[in-house]
């Protein structure tokens, strides 16, 4: 059972799914620089999360939970919302990659991508939906790519799933926002973070000559954006923006 995560009304809350590394780690020191207390979630990396989680609140006086939570299982972001009694922010960032044929995929590996992509975002947004309508006010925040806007070869799946993602993001805000609560979702184009090391260096020197930026963007830009939108009129809902350097 995680710790019962201890609401400070004077500050506002975030949860950080996939926090221990790239994008989502950035993301959660630029919450945690602006005043969030966070909630923090990794699958595998607990010992360094809880390192970082430690480093955060030191650092900025904010309180941080680190937790270790397989988010493309329901019973278990069940569990971990067991102990969250109030959510202001909501950050779907856990993600995988896969690149391949998809002819040479298996069906473990279809559900591992489409479970941790697209189905942990179902399983967050249903718990903390009834958290956000009873304060009619939220934010929710849906990491993408911009192969879910059009598609890459040798990554169906993940293509597939960031495109899943996509329309959940714009078929949700249409639901909550009567209710005050925005749904967006930020759709990256090649950032610099582990999930690109099955790259070589020629592959990545390639992709950056594709892009009219002529670099690879950051975890840190991600994270600078993601903060500039939460400060946004919760009008803007059910956008998907793109972050690519004008790549697509």
């Amino acid at each position: 059972m995680p710790a019962r995560f201890v609401v400070d009304s004077e500050k506002p809350n975030a949860l950080v799914t996939g926090a221990s590394r790239g994008i989502g780690r950035a993301i959660a020191e630029a919450l945690a620089k602006d005043g969030y207390d966070l909630i923090l979630t990794c699958k595998n990396s607990i010992g360094e999360l809880e390192t970082y989680a430690a480093y955060l609140e030191e650092q900025y006086s904010v309180s941080v939970c680190a937790e270790r939570v397989d988010m493309s299982v329901s019973a278990d972001v069940r569990e971990l919302f067991e102990g969250i009694t109030d959510l202001d922010v909501l950050i779907n960032n856990a993600g995988i990659s896969h690149v391949g044929l998809l002819q040479d995929m298996t069906d473990d590996e279809w559900d591992d991508v489409i479970g941790t992509n697209l189905s942990s975002a179902f399983y967050t947004c249903r718990c903390a939906i009834p958290l956000m309508l009873r304060k009619h006010s939220g934010r929710i925040f849906n990491i993408s790519s911009v192969w879910g806007n059009v598609g890459a070869s040798m990554e169906t799946a993940y293509s597939a799933s960031k495109g899943g993602l996509n329309a959940f993001t714009k078929a949700l805000s249409k639901e909550l926002a009567p209710s005050g609560i925005s749904v967006n979702a930020i759709a990256c184009g090649v950032i610099d973070t582990d999930m690109n090391a099955v790259f070589s260096a020629e592959d990545m020197e390639s992709l950056k000559k594709e892009i009219p930026a002529d670099r690879i963007g950051s975890p840190e830009e991600v994270a600078d954006l993601l903060v500039q939108l939460l400060k946004t009129p919760s009008y803007m809902t059910g956008q998907i923006i793109t972050l690519d350097g004008g790549w697509t």
